[in-house]
Parts: C-alpha cells; structure tokens; sequence
C-alpha cells in the first residue's frame, strides 16, 4: 500500500474574521490557496463553498482557523511551506494570530485516495499534544516515514 502525507494547522485569529485587522489576511487567502493548488506535491485541501476552510472549523472556538491539506510525501510539502511564496503569511502572521501556546500542526500517513475530515485533523492534533511524536501524528521536527506495511 502506498501512502500521502496528511497535515492539519491551526490558528487563533486575534480579531474575528470579518474585522478589519484580519482583511489582508482573508484578501490573500485565494492567492495562497491557489499557490498550494499548483505546487508539485499537492493532491487535496479541505475547502468550502467559498473555496477557503475558514467557516470548517472542529475546534468550536470561532477565532481558531484550520487549514488541511495532503501531499505526495513530506519533502513536497516543505518546499511549498518553507520555500515559495506561502513564507509571505510566516512574515505576518504576528498581525493576524495569536502566539501559539502548544503544536498547532500535525502530520501523519494516509493510504492513497483517502481524504482526512476537519475531525480527524484535531483529533491527530490532540493526540500529538498529548503524546507528542508519535507514528499516529507528527511534526516538522521528528518525522516519520510512511508505514512500510499495511496498517489497516
């Protein structure tokens, strides 16, 4: 079985999202969106009738966002957060969200042609908060390989 990388992040927007102080965020959310789209790697991000994933939110807190998405494999996946244009959002996020306090980001496997739910992401979150690093989710610093047998 061949597997795809699955992320999940989150963030606390420090105003709701229809206020002012988010508006250049939301404004380049169809830009960035579109840049995943395009990037070598990509496969599928969660996204709503207004093609964003800002109204998708597990959290049941309305100033946590959530952005979702699956990748061929885990070096894809950093050239586009770590090295395209997506790095512009790294630069401001400060205006826009809260410092977060604990993992804001989870990685893990998924058989290919699966598609994670916004509920599965913050459950993979969650646990690695409680567990940290685990083969069940991950992050950026203490990666692990796809499985190499098959776990279903």
């Amino acid at each position: 079985m061949k597997y795809h990388l699955a992320q999940i992040n989150i963030a606390k927007l420090v105003a709701p999202i229809d206020s002012p102080i988010i508006a250049d965020f939301v404004a380049d959310l169809d830009r960035i969106n579109s840049l995943a789209e395009q990037s070598t790697g990509f496969i599928w991000r969660l996204k709503d009738e207004n093609n964003n994933a800002t109204a998708i939110n597990p959290f049941d807190d309305p100033l946590i966002i959530v952005n979702m998405s699956v990748w061929e494999n885990i070096d894809l996946l950093k050239q586009y957060v770590y090295r395209s244009a997506h790095t512009e959002v790294f630069l401001k996020r400060a205006k826009w969200f809260e410092k977060a306090q604990e993992a804001n980001v989870a990685l893990w496997w998924i058989p290919v042609g699966t598609v994670p739910t916004a509920q599965e992401g913050k459950d993979r979150l969650l646990h690695l908060r409680t567990f940290g690093d685990t083969t069940y989710s991950f992050t950026f610093k203490n990666l692990f390989p796809a499985p190499s047998i098959d776990l279903l």
